[in-house]
């Protein structure tokens, strides 16, 4: 009995003083392993009187269990330890600077949208939004196309095979905004349109900006004044300006609005920068408003044609080509 004792203490000792998982297995193959001294012990009693080894078997097989239960107690609080080291070593001080303050920004074509958006919401606009995928109706009929306009034929539009199509501008927009409200009214269409052209200075997905104005009283004076004060605002300098006549089916009179853009050289270039004139009456007809009582006047201008001027641009497709080196200039 003392040596069970004597071996039961021993082994108490060395599980307590275990400082690793690798030297505790190395105790419990000792102890309890087919070759340890408690499975010894066991193997032992086979050779006693039976009286005695009852009593020295009870003894042994307290021993084991109570050796079993520190190893495996042992083992969790060194798994413990080990994992609160771990935890410490890989613990992150959320107050420090991150090593990376690089930040993004938004993309120039966002930037002038912003821009413009916000000159016409100064001067009483409101914005307004439609459908990219249109109608005939809003995107030609309503808007003064004939059957036979140019703007209708497969090289200039993307149609779907049952008669719709991508809208080629946002003038839709304005039919759709003058049917549901009555005037006066102030609006403003922003957002992509689509046509069949890419070159350096096209793309077949683009965006417009385009204004409407209907009133009792507008006239071609208040257009002009108008669009001066957007250019004025958005290149955030006085530009000569001329309005030159030109076609547009759903304007009469039209013209095309260019400025004089000094060049490096010193000499001034003059650019077409928007469209504009008074809403057709037969484009207001079509949107239900009387044309005897009320005028208005519509302008539209190329979100990328602009920004290819504020930033000095010079091809269209850098703006889609996602080439990191040329967006983080605008970040």
């Amino acid at each position: 009995m003392s040596e069970i004792e004597t071996l039961s203490a021993q082994a108490m000792a060395d599980i307590a003083a275990a400082a690793s998982p690798d030297a505790l297995e190395t105790l419990r193959v000792g102890l309890l392993g087919k070759q340890g001294s408690i499975t010894a012990q066991l193997k032992r009693l086979g050779t006693l009187p039976a009286e005695q080894r009852k009593v020295e078997g009870e003894a042994i097989n307290r021993a084991r269990d109570a050796i079993g239960q520190a190893l495996a107690e042992r083992k969790q609080v060194l798994e413990d330890a080990a994992l609160d080291a771990r935890l410490a070593g890989e613990a992150v001080d959320v107050t420090l600077a991150g090593r990376n303050d690089g930040r993004g920004g938004l993309h120039p074509i966002t930037r002038t949208l912003e821009r413009m958006t916000e000159i016409f919401a100064r001067l009483g606009y409101e914005l307004a939004d439609g459908p990219e995928i249109e109608d005939d109706w809003h995107n030609f009929e309503a808007l003064n196309f004939p059957p036979h306009h140019p703007a209708r034929a497969m090289h200039d539009t993307f149609y779907f095979g049952d008669g719709r199509l991508l809208r080629t501008h946002t003038s839709g927009v304005q039919v759709r905004y003058m049917a549901e409200h009555a005037p006066p009214l102030r609006m403003i269409a922003a957002g992509k349109v689509y046509r069949s052209d890419s070159d350096q200075t096209h793309s077949p997905m683009f965006h417009q900006v385009e204004g409407l104005l209907v009133d009792e009283h507008s006239t071609f004076a208040d257009l002009k004044g108008t669009l001066v004060e957007f250019v004025r605002a958005f290149f955030e300098r006085d530009f000569e300006m001329r309005f030159r006549p030109s076609y547009f089916p759903f304007v009469e009179p039209g013209a095309e609005v260019d400025i004089a853009w000094q060049q490096p050289d010193g000499s001034t270039r003059w650019l077409e920068v928007l469209g504009c004139g008074m809403v057709h009456p037969n484009v207001l007809k079509a949107s239900g408003i009387d044309p005897e009582r009320y005028t208005g006047f519509a302008f539209g201008m190329g979100v990328e044609r602009l920004a290819m001027l504020r930033y000095g641009v010079g091809d269209l497709r850098a703006f889609f080509d996602n080439d990191v080196r040329f967006l983080r200039q605008f970040a």
